[in-house]
C-alpha cells in the first residue's frame, strides 16, 4: 500500500442550521455537532484507507461558543496519524453568522477510526506521510494522545 498525505484525506462540508437542530432557545443541540464532527472525520478516514471504517473512540470535545440556527457551521478534517489497523482524525468547527459574515471557532475534535476488511474485520492501513511542519507536529501530538488513549483505556479494564 502507497502512503497517502494529510491533504489527500482532508474534507470540508458546510451545513445550515435549521430549527429542528436545536432547543426551544435556538441553540443547537451539541449531539447534532458531535454527528457532524463524526461524519467529517469518517469522511476523511475513508479517503485516506479507501475502505470501510468505524469510529472506535473520540477525545473529549469542548463546545467553545454556541452555535445558532441560522448558522453556517463549516467542518475541516483531515487524517492526523496511522498506525496499523487505526488512524486518528482531526475535525475543527467554525460557524458563521452568514448574515454579518462573523465566524467563530466553534470546537476541535480528535477521533479514532477502525479500518475493516470485507469480513468486518480490522485490517491493516496505508501509512501517512506528512508533507508539512504542522502535519509533522499533528501526527507528533498523535502519538501522544494515542499514549494517554491506551493509559486509560488500561485503566478502565483493571478490577475496582
Amino acid at each position: 500500500m502507497d502512503a497517502r498525505t494529510p491533504a489527500a484525506s482532508a474534507v470540508t462540508l458546510s451545513q445550515l442550521m435549521l430549527p429542528g437542530d436545536a432547543n426551544p432557545h435556538g441553540n443547537v443541540h451539541g449531539g447534532t455537532i458531535m454527528k457532524l464532527v463524526d461524519t467529517a472525520g469518517a469522511i476523511a478516514a475513508t479517503r485516506h484507507a479507501q475502505r470501510r471504517v468505524v469510529t472506535a473512540e473520540i477525545d473529549s470535545m469542548v463546545f467553545r461558543s454556541p452555535v445558532h440556527v441560522g448558522d453556517l457551521v463549516t467542518l475541516k478534517a483531515r487524517v492526523t496519524a496511522v498506525w496499523e489497523t487505526s488512524l486518528e482524525a482531526m475535525v475543527e468547527v467554525e460557524a458563521e453568522n452568514v448574515l454579518t459574515g462573523e465566524r467563530r471557532h466553534t470546537a476541535s475534535a480528535y477521533l479514532v477510526y477502525v479500518g475493516l476488511d470485507e469480513q468486518g474485520r480490522p485490517t491493516p492501513l496505508p501509512s501517512l506521510d506528512p508533507e508539512t511542519a504542522e502535519d509533522r507536529a499533528l501526527a507528533s501530538g498523535a502519538e501522544a494522545r494515542r499514549r494517554q488513549r491506551l493509559a486509560a483505556r488500561g485503566a478502565a479494564d483493571r478490577p475496582r
